[in-house]
């Protein structure tokens, strides 16, 4: 069974196509992937498996098909109308949790263009004490996100606005922590794969003809919302290593810019510190 369905997914040009399988398999018959071999299949879930795979060779996006998107210990739910979390997004997490110092006593976090959650909420799990706040304006993603705070993490507030908005979170001015951010960040001619084209909403993905065109409301709001001496982490397009961290040393606002690189080296994403005005 599986490997026929990994065989149509290599056709179809999936990326992974025996491991899709293998996750497709698991999620029909609820078990973990290392119990497949012995699994038991009724008839009624082989029905279903090969129906998912049909749509995964369609390039239906993996977790729209089991709901779910792993991230950070986490299982997020998504689907259409919200961006999927991408493993390179936890570095930033990892960053942000690993600053020193900056977790003693209580904190305030603001994760901007949140999409379902997945920075805000890798953040409020491991740091409890944290005051954590999640911006989104997307009326099609802002569903997921609701769902995955009141099932992870409650106490996260959140904010239904958008980032350019000059008054948003006016109450916090001056007074948050850490603002963390994986914005729309890709060049509008970037060739992207199906999944990403088809599925994942444009506004989330694309940012102009650089992609930089969110880059300078986001790096205002998080100068109004970060007190002198708070932290600026944003996520960007490996071809932006340059760019942004001139965009922002542009604005006199932050000092200790700095660019931080991927597992295979590539640029991912900048951080800065809030200067006093």
């Amino acid at each position: 069974m599986i490997t026929t369905a990994a065989a149509t997914l290599a056709r179809a040009g999936v990326a992974s196509p025996r491991v899709d399988a293998e996750l497709l398999a698991a999620h029909v018959l609820d078990v973990p992937r290392s119990r497949l071999l012995t699994a038991a299949v009724t008839g009624a879930q082989a029905e279903e498996f090969d129906r998912l795979v049909a749509r995964r060779a369609a390039r239906v996006p993996l977790q729209h098909l089991t709901g779910t998107a792993p991230f950070y210990g986490l299982d997020l739910a998504v689907g259409p109308g919200v961006f999927i979390p991408r493993f390179e997004t936890e570095l930033l997490v990892e960053w942000a949790l690993a600053r020193p110092g900056c977790w003693d006593g209580a904190r305030r976090v603001v994760d901007l263009c949140s999409g379902s959650g997945a920075i805000a909420l890798a953040v409020a799990t491991r740091r409890p004490e944290a005051q954590v706040y999640c911006v989104e304006r997307s009326e099609r993603a802002l569903p997921w996100l609701r769902e995955n705070v009141s099932r992870l993490a409650p106490r996260v507030r959140v904010v239904e606005a958008d980032v350019t908005d000059g008054s948003v979170l006016s109450d916090l001015s001056g007074t948050v922590d850490l603002v963390l951010c994986n914005p729309p960040y890709v060049p509008e001619a970037t060739r992207v794969d199906v999944e990403v084209a088809e599925h994942d909403p444009h506004e989330a993905v694309f940012a102009g003809d650089d992609g930089l065109a969110l880059m300078p409301a986001i790096a205002r709001t998080a100068a109004r919302l970060l007190r002198p001496g708070g932290r600026l982490g944003i996520e960007h397009d490996d071809t932006q290593g340059g760019s942004l961290p001139s965009l922002l040393r542009a604005t006199s606002l932050f000092d200790e810019v700095e660019d931080h690189r991927d597992l295979a080296g590539r640029p991912r994403f900048t951080t800065a510190r809030r200067v006093a005005d």
